[in-house]
């Protein structure tokens, strides 16, 4: 849905943060959380809090399939994880270029790891 997704893109910019649903890796339930994210094109880029030890990010590599809402608009996600240092690092820095690097200091604690969601 091309037009969903560009009306998406265009309201994205005006919010720090959106929800996002992932599948519980074994409970197999809807998990719904806010996130900050970093959007570039098409492609979301998001920072789980605690990194590799985050429980929504645990779910990614076995249910890569989510959803994102921004305020009420709305688009299914293809979500992968970033496990090398580069990756993780790139993502570290364009979160600290929109939200300061105090604000990330303050609510991240470890940033072994980032995921990269494509919206389809």
């Amino acid at each position: 849905m091309p037009g969903r997704i560009d009306a998406l893109k265009d309201r994205l910019p005006r919010y720090r943060e959106i929800k996002i649903s992932v599948t519980g890796r074994n409970s197999g339930r809807t998990i719904c959380i806010p996130v900050w994210f970093v959007l570039e094109d098409d492609k979301l880029y998001l920072l789980p809090g605690q990194g590799s030890d985050t429980q929504w990010y645990k779910n990614i590599p076995k249910r890569p399939s989510s959803q994102l809402d921004a305020h009420g608009a709305e688009a299914k996600l293809q979500a992968a994880p970033i496990t090398d240092a580069a990756g993780a690092s790139s993502v570290v820095k364009k979160f600290r270029e929109r939200y300061g690097a105090n604000d990330v200091k303050k609510y991240y604690a470890k940033f072994d790891v980032a995921v990269f969601a494509q919206m389809t």
